[in-house]
């Protein structure tokens, strides 16, 4: 088959027959006009949030989103998701929130197999749905207003809850990188599903973001820095280019051991609030050096501002 032909036939569909080896520079931006912003991830308590907005505002680099409570929001109290919020509405950061335990909890055994790894992170019957969708309830009656998602059925159906105004029409849906999704025809199913932002995976070159970015208008978020159990990322020279050619999209930053399996993971309970600080400010210097690097390279490209109003911050 004529390979020449197979790409025109894909682009008919809006996909890209080919990744973008020239790297063109994106057209799209945040709605405040912005290239690049900075997320936060493994904000798992309310002192580790009050550590990384300390951090950033000494080293005046913005954070504009963090991922938290990764090992399940269900696992914090309601007094402390409601000073979470609060913390949160006052630095004008939005709040992504993972609910759970999730499926990696529960009695099936086979997620953790060599081969049933390869499925990855679905939710396994209506139970696991229901017991989702009412942290995701629970959360939003405190005043979240951004959720992590790593379930397309779910995707699809929370989609469904906002426009049918069962949860707040503001609400926003990031789809995690363990959904590990990582080519434009995959990220325009997430698009049309509902997503308003998503995490491609992690080892992806530069044509292949630039691809992405091609097909669908929804930020993307890029790791820049990825725990030891991922491959043990750090991109830092890759972000200039990252900026020009994904924009708009969002430097994720997330050092150290392991995420959630394995030896040293961090976001558990029994890791203590004071460890989970301390990586948090090392994050923050991290976003400071992208800062920098970005600047540098193209200082036409523009960060966000402190709060943007299209964040979706907490309303505690």
């Amino acid at each position: 088959m004529d390979q020449r032909k197979v790409q025109k036939l894909i682009e008919k569909y809006g996909i890209p027959g080919r990744d973008a080896y020239n790297l063109p520079d994106s057209p799209l931006r945040f709605p405040d006009g912005a290239h690049y912003r900075m997320e936060i991830s493994g904000v798992e308590r309310p002192e580790v949030l009050e550590a990384v907005v300390d951090e950033a505002r000494k080293r005046d680099v913005p954070v504009h989103r963090v991922i938290s409570v990764v090992m399940g929001a269900t696992l914090l109290t309601r007094s402390e998701l409601k000073y979470f919020a609060q913390i949160a509405a006052e630095a004008k950061v939005e709040v992504i929130l993972t609910p759970g335990p999730r499926s990696g909890w529960d009695t099936g055994r086979q997620l953790l197999t060599p081969e049933g790894s390869l499925s990855g992170l679905r939710f396994r019957g209506a139970d696991q749905i229901r017991h989702v969708v009412a942290d995701i309830l629970r959360a939003a009656e405190l005043g979240f207003r951004g959720f992590l998602v790593l379930d397309e059925g779910l995707l699809w159906l929370l989609s469904q809850m906002r426009e049918n105004g069962d949860l707040p029409k503001e609400t926003v849906f990031k789809v995690s990188i363990f959904a590990g999704h990582g080519n434009p025809a995959g990220a325009k199913v997430l698009e049309m599903l509902g997503a308003n932002t998503f995490n491609p995976v992690a080892d992806l070159d530069l044509p292949e973001l630039a691809a992405i970015r091609q097909a669908v208008k929804i930020p993307m978020d890029l790791h820049v820095t990825l725990t030891d159990s991922f491959g043990g990322f750090h991109r830092l020279y890759d972000t200039p280019e990252m900026a020009r050619v994904c924009a708009p999209c969002y430097f994720k930053l997330e050092p150290g051991p392991a995420c959630v399996v394995g030896p040293g993971a961090l976001y558990k309970p029994w890791v203590s609030g004071k460890t989970l600080a301390d990586w948090g400010r090392e994050k923050v210097k991290h976003a400071e050096i992208i800062k920098e690097l970005v600047s540098a390279t193209y200082p036409q490209l523009v960060l966000s501002e402190w709060g943007p109003a299209d964040l979706a911050i907490p309303k505690p």
